[in-house]
């Protein structure tokens, strides 16, 4: 066969392809017609929308024309350069294939195979990208917004300061001035959010770098007071339960965004400021910001004392370090005594000093320093006879007084006390009343009126502190 301007080659003849070469056949191959190169069938007829090999064994790619194509996208998948071989294990920055934007240019990264990356992550050289359906690689926000590629297209991890996907998503917490807040992506490249939490709910607290930070349900780190639960206009107003304080920008040696651990002066939560005593207020917050909190007033035991640095506190159901005279049930035994913290240290003090009781009064009082450090003392204190912690005075009107102090399951151990709380030893005393009182060298009383005492029975009663909101 025949045709004008065409030369088939002989199987002899080498033909360059830029810098490369190839055989050509004369019933079978490659043949070059008006600088255009084709390939024939066994028929002499030009093959179309098929690849054929070169003698250099790559792959060329025949058009619906039949002929070779050049720089540009063939089989819908791939793509030829100017030497008309397929692409592989490169990047290319191409116009897309399918309808996009007229001269507008993205990149595409083609595999071992020669195909084009679709709808795919795939690791180039250590780094991970994205591909959308039509292969072009991605850049920003992921669609599903759990991811974020840099301008060069790969995937970030770690920490990165940028403007949510959704910037009309109605968050809770403090807007930026930006409009930008800090993201952190795990090594696997996803954003943390309560979303891959294992616990769930609207945020999520994470250990990084040995610090604790908290995400909301976007992505954003927080900073400040953050109600877990969610809305805080749904918080309690009587309770800092379920709040987290993680620092905000000025926090002296403190890391934005982290968790601060012990004591830090703050203004509470806005949902308790009208329900606390002070503006500003002290907290004391374990590692991953948790404020230490405690009972309600009343229903505090030893069990609920905070030891820090070796100081003994107690923490309200607000989170604030108590003060003043309190009413404290020793462990689960039912049985009460009182600890007074100081008003300025909020410590839990010891010795001998006057508190102010519920009612106003002023009243002495002595607090254990060795065994029980702190606790009201019930019993003897240098002469002096005390009950959860008060001094215990007879009536200036009656001279004396018999009064009985728990002694546990055996009964009660009954003193003589005069109108300034000392007691009586190894003596016989009488009251205004002539009742006559005899008591041993321990100040504890054997008879009365020349009977016997029993130790079972309780002569007088003590007078008990009074606490405020008792």
């Amino acid at each position: 066969m025949k045709k004008k301007g065409l030369r088939i080659l002989a199987a002899a003849a080498v033909l360059t392809f830029g810098c490369l070469t190839m055989n050509a056949y004369a019933a079978e191959g490659w043949a070059l017609s008006n600088n255009i190169w084709t390939y024939l069938d066994k028929n002499g007829n030009r093959v179309t929308n098929e690849w054929k090999k070169g003698a250099d064994n790559l792959w060329r790619y025949l058009n619906s024309s039949g002929e070779m194509a050049v720089n540009s996208w063939a089989d819908n998948d791939y793509y030829v350069d100017s030497n008309g071989i397929m692409v592989s294990n490169k990047w290319m920055q191409l116009a897309s294939p399918y309808s996009r934007d007229n001269g507008t240019t993205y990149w595409f990264y083609f595999s071992s195979s020669g195909k084009v990356t679709k709808d795919s992550w795939k690791k180039i050289d250590g780094k991970s990208y994205l591909f959308d359906s039509d292969g072009i690689m991605q850049t920003g926000w992921s669609e599903d917004g759990d991811y974020y590629l840099s301008s060069s297209g790969a995937m970030v991890t770690g920490w990165k300061y940028l403007e949510p996907k959704d910037e009309d998503k109605d968050l809770y917490g403090p807007e930026s001035d930006d409009g930008k807040y800090w993201f952190y992506f795990s090594a696997s490249g996803k954003k943390n959010s309560p979303s891959t939490s294992s616990n769930g709910g609207d945020y999520k607290v994470m250990k990084i770098d040995g610090k604790y930070y908290c995400f909301d349900e976007d992505g954003r780190m927080q900073t400040g007071w953050v109600y877990l639960e969610g809305d805080p206009e749904n918080a309690s107003k009587d309770t800092i339960e379920n709040w987290r304080y993680f620092a905000e920008s000025g926090i002296q040696n403190a890391t934005l965004g982290a968790s601060i651990t012990g004591w830090l002066s703050l203004n509470p939560p806005e949902q308790l400021q009208d329900n606390v005593d002070e503006p500003v207020v002290w907290y004391y917050f374990e590692k991953d910001g948790t404020p230490k909190t405690g009972p309600e007033d009343g229903k505090a035991s030893t069990s609920d004392f905070v030891k820090i640095n070796g100081k003994t506190y107690l923490f309200d159901q607000k989170g604030n370090p108590v003060k003043g005279l309190k009413k404290i049930q020793i462990g689960s035994t039912g049985e009460y005594t009182s600890y007074y913290f100081d008003a300025s240290s909020r410590i839990s003090v010891k010795g001998k000093m006057t508190v102010e009781e519920g009612d106003g009064n002023k009243t002495t009082f002595y607090f254990n320093e060795g065994t029980y450090a702190g606790r009201g003392v019930s019993g003897v204190k240098n002469g002096y006879l005390y009950y959860m912690g008060k001094l215990q005075e007879a009536d200036s009107s009656s001279r004396y007084a018999l009064i009985s102090i728990p002694n546990g399951s055996s009964g009660y151990q009954t003193y003589v006390v005069n109108s300034s709380g000392r007691i009586s030893k190894n003596t016989t005393v009488k009251d205004r009343d002539g009742n006559k009182f005899k008591v041993n060298s321990s100040g504890i009383l054997t008879q009365i009126n020349d009977e016997t005492a029993s130790t079972k029975e309780e002569y007088g009663e003590p007078t008990e502190p009074v606490f405020e909101n008792d």
